[in-house]
């Protein structure tokens, strides 16, 4: 049937021609919102120190990519929310006493490495945050994993050892559980005990480390908008946990220490970054625990998130390519 040229508008694109209500800003939008308490938790608790950090990581991210388009004289994106998105994310990956200069570079990093220069949102290959995040850990190793109090990155803790001492101070639990189980082959104090600090409030680490319940609250939000696809947390934790165990470690408390449900929920559930089919979102997500638990307990550091995201993220065209549906109509060559 005809249409009235007066009364309907024709459109001539290319293909595709499934359209979407939900724009890219609405989908930003709800993703900081899911990343709004944690964030205001931290404030509370960590003051001055992680307001001037989160400042530092936004404006520089936001700032990097209107400048880069301004040069490149290309339309302004930053109304899209990705920028802010990236800067949040990458101060949340940051300990509070990160220099506010290093976290300056990192946001400049994450726009102009981890994304405008693969043409943009929708073309990195890489979660930009942890490309900035990746970037100052690899620059600024020594400064990063300094753990003196008071003037280090860390709150220090105080873990009962049963190896004589008293306590242990000026480490983070995940780190602290690393050292005891490379010396000994086993804990050298009760994980049990810190699920609830782990849970509710968590004085050391990374201003995302806050709270493990308000990360997981926001990533069942993202869910059950349909924001993300919950294979991809569900691979992760699951395959981190079910590790955990096998390896003879803490399942409960390898998944709430360190980054790791930041990473799950909010990192490689990125849609640009992750595998386009359903099972190989899956995979993807199995893979990104299957190497954040073996570099976190056999590797040189403790915390691994960054790398084992980034490392998967190499590896989606690979997924892609292995898990498209056939095609209809196909049929394998005779021979």
């Amino acid at each position: 049937m005809r249409a009235d040229p007066g009364s309907r508008t024709w459109r001539l694109a290319s293909s595709p021609h499934v359209a979407d209500t939900v724009s890219c800003s609405r989908i930003m939008l709800i993703v900081l919102a899911a990343l709004l308490p944690v964030t205001v938790w931290a404030v509370v608790n960590m003051g001055m120190l992680a307001v001037g950090l989160l400042i530092a990581c936004v404006v520089s991210a936001v700032g990097s990519e209107a400048l880069w388009n301004w040069i490149a004289r290309k339309p302004h994106t930053i109304m899209d929310g990705s920028a802010l998105l990236t800067g949040l994310l990458l101060a949340l990956t940051l300990p509070p006493r990160t220099p506010l200069w290093i976290a300056v570079v990192g946001g400049i990093v994450s726009i102009c490495l981890g994304k405008m220069i693969f043409g943009g949102l929708g073309w990195n290959l890489f979660n930009p945050a942890l490309v900035g995040k990746a970037f100052v850990a690899i620059s600024w190793t020594g400064v990063l994993s300094e753990q003196v109090v008071p003037g280090g990155w860390y709150r220090g803790i105080d873990v009962s050892a049963p190896t004589g001492h008293d306590a242990i101070t000026g480490a983070t639990r995940l780190a602290i559980a690393a050292a005891d189980k490379a010396a000994a082959g086993a804990y050298g104090f009760d994980t049990t005990q810190h699920y609830v600090p782990l849970l509710f409030r968590n004085l050391e680490g990374s201003l995302g480390e806050i709270s493990a319940a308000l990360l997981i609250l926001g990533g069942f939000v993202l869910i059950a908008t349909r924001i993300i696809d919950w294979r991809i947390p569900a691979g992760y934790i699951g395959t981190a946990a079910v590790l955990s165990w096998t390896f003879g470690a803490d399942p409960v408390f390898h998944v709430l220490a360190g980054g790791l449900l930041l990473g799950a929920f909010f990192m490689a559930t990125d849609y640009v970054t992750s595998p386009m089919t359903k099972i190989g979102r899956f995979l993807f997500g199995c893979g990104c625990g299957l190497i954040n638990i073996v570099a976190r307990l056999y590797g040189p550091g403790p915390e691994a998130t960054t790398w084992a995201i980034l490392f998967m993220n190499g590896l989606v065209p690979l997924i892609d390519r292995l898990t498209a549906p056939r095609v209809f109509g196909w049929r394998k060559r005779n021979g």
